[in-house]
This record gives structure tokens, C-alpha cells and sequence, in this order.
């Protein structure tokens, strides 16, 4: 009796840590949920329908971006421009949907460029890592200048609107359901696909272990290539949602974006070294980060506090999630 009560914990705990290897987020959705917690009890109509709702529509340009970034991070990389991209991609589409009279073909019109100014850019870093084997984090900082400095080329000033049609169908209701809703559907879809691909298991396989990736018959470059286009492509739909939220063109609206993705990154669980793990991860990240913001103000913090605060509560929800998910997969 006595020695197979001794050896049952052994079996939990191992069935823990598999779990929590498994699905790498879960550190993540508990802070989620206490944030959760927090923001209804500081403002109840918070966690109602439409203020999450608002939440997404607010912080679904960072999702993006977030996601964007794991893709990057999976194979041990890092793109510091994917900001800049979101607001060269910004001022692009602004200009052009402007130029072309802001008419609902013009307006797909302009995204089709902005996909493709998000690919471009994907590429180039693509091209400059992994091709011309440059430090991701030097090369992407330098590439992250290039791009401001185009985008501050086609708008040198903030404040061009975008066409009516556009932001009215971001922030609009389709069927009495909010677009955002549409678009955060049509994006799981998206993951779900990506996630069975072969690009997503060949970039962890080079994230954990590049030089076993390439003797075992893996094209490293051309895949990481890929991985950085795939970030590009996700950060223009970042710069789409962020257009359409604040409904106009801006140089430099990305500039902040960048390190919050890397944050919602760590904060989903995914290793910076790469080879583990989760784009779902990111995305709770991200809503982590926009949860925390939320509560700041809720809780009435001045305003010149604010940014001290966000940093330190960011700070110790990081440490938190990397606790947790250590001890759990000791």
C-alpha cells in the first residue's frame, strides 16, 4: 500500500509535464484569464460582448503581428523591421486607395499592393539572414530603418484618412455580427491550415537544431526565406487592421509594435532560440499585452505612470508565465 502510494505522483507529474509540452500556452491562458478577471472587476462592462469585442478590434493589428513574428521565432530568427513594414504597408495603402478615388474596387485594389509590399519586404530580410548570412537581429534592425524611410518617403506627414469604406467595414456589422468577428474566424482558419503544413514542423526543425535540419536533406535557406515572407504577409495584415482602426496613414504607427510582439511571443510560450513552440500562444500573448493596457487605465493610473506601469506589469507577467512553465515541465 505504502509503495504504490509513493509511486502514483510520479505518473501526474509526468502526465503535467507532457501536457504543458504539448500545449507550451497554457502558463499563458492563466494569465489571460486572471486579466480577465481583473479587467471585469475594475470595469464589468469590459468583459461584456461588445467590450471584448472592442478589445479585438483594438488589438487585432498586434495579433497579426505577433503571429507574424512566430514564424520567424520558430526557426531561431527574429525580425525587428516587422513594425516598419506594418507602417510602410500603412502609408501605402493609404495613398493609393486617396489616389484612386477610395471606390471598393480601388480599396481591394490598394490591399492587393499592400499584400505585396508585405512580401517584398519578407523577402528582402529573407534574402539579407538567412541567403547572405546576417545576424537576424542587426540585419532586421537595419532593414527596419530602410522601410521607415520609404514609408516616411510616400507620407512624410501622419494624418492622410482613409477612404470612409474602408474603416466603416472594419469597425462595421455584418448580420448584427462585428466584422472582427469575420476577420478573427478567418484567421483561426488560416493558422489551422498553416499549423498542418510542412513549413511550420521544417521552421521548428531548424530552430532546434539547424545544422541536424540541413545533413538531413532540408533546404535551410530557402525555408527561413519563406518564413521571414510569411511574417511579411501577416505584418500587412496587421497594417490593414491598424488602418482600419485608426482610420488614416501614419509613417512611424508601427514603430512600437515591434518589441510588443516579441513580448506576446515569449509571453505564448515560444522559445527566442526557436524550435518551440505556438502561434496560438502568441495570439493569447498579444490579448495578455492588450488586457494589461486595459487595466491600466481602468484602474485610474495617471497618465505619465502609465507606460511605467504597463512595462512592469508586462515585466511580471513574463517572469510568471516562465515560472510556471518551467516548473511545470521539470
Amino acid at each position: 500500500m505504502m509503495a504504490s502510494a509513493v509511486a502514483n505522483p510520479r505518473p501526474a507529474s509526468s502526465g503535467i509535464k507532457r501536457l504543458f509540452e504539448r500545449f507550451p500556452f497554457l502558463p499563458a491562458l492563466m494569465i489571460l484569464a486572471v486579466l480577465l478577471a481583473l479587467n471585469g472587476l475594475y470595469q464589468p462592462r469590459s468583459v461584456s460582448f461588445i467590450g471584448m469585442t472592442g478589445l479585438v478590434k483594438t488589438y487585432l493589428a498586434l495579433i497579426m503581428l505577433a503571429i507574424a513574428q512566430t514564424y520567424v521565432v520558430f526557426a531561431g530568427d527574429i525580425d525587428l523591421s516587422a513594425g516598419a513594414i506594418v507602417s510602410l504597408v500603412n502609408v501605402v495603402i493609404v495613398v493609393l486607395m486617396e489616389q484612386w478615388g477610395g471606390s471598393g474596387l480601388s480599396v481591394m485594389a490598394a490591399l492587393g499592393v499592400g499584400l505585396a509590399v508585405g512580401l517584398a519586404c519578407g523577402i528582402v530580410n529573407g534574402i539579407v539572414v538567412a541567403a547572405l548570412r546576417l545576424q537576424a537581429i542587426v540585419a532586421t534592425f537595419a532593414t527596419s530603418i530602410f522601410f521607415t524611410g520609404l514609408a516616411l518617403y510616400v507620407l512624410p506627414v501622419a494624418g492622410t484618412p482613409a477612404p470612409a469604406a474602408f474603416w466603416r467595414t472594419y469597425g462595421g456589422r455584418f448580420f448584427e455580427i462585428p466584422f472582427v468577428l469575420y476577420a478573427v474566424v478567418v484567421l483561426a482558419m488560416v493558422i489551422y491550415v498553416l499549423a498542418r503544413t510542412r513549413l511550420a514542423t521544417q521552421l521548428l526543425a531548424i530552430g532546434d537544431d539547424s545544422q541536424a535540419a540541413f545533413q538531413s536533406g532540408l533546404p535551410v535557406t530557402a525555408i527561413r526565406i519563406r518564413g521571414y515572407a510569411l511574417c511579411g504577409i501577416f505584418a500587412a495584415l496587421a497594417a490593414f487592421c491598424i488602418t482600419g482602426d485608426t482610420a488614416s496613414g501614419d509613417p512611424l504607427v508601427g514603430g512600437k509594435m515591434t518589441l510588443f510582439s516579441v513580448a506576446a511571443v515569449v509571453l505564448g510560450g515560444s522559445a527566442l532560440s526557436g524550435g518551440f513552440g505556438t502561434v496560438v500562444g502568441s495570439l493569447i500573448g498579444a490579448l495578455i499585452i492588450g488586457l494589461i493596457n486595459s487595466l491600466v487605465f481602468f484602474v485610474g493610473t495617471p497618465s505619465e505612470w502609465q507606460n511605467l506601469v504597463q512595462g512592469l506589469a508586462i515585466l511580471v507577467a513574463l517572469m510568471a508565465g516562465v515560472l510556471v512553465g518551467r516548473r511545470a515541465r521539470a
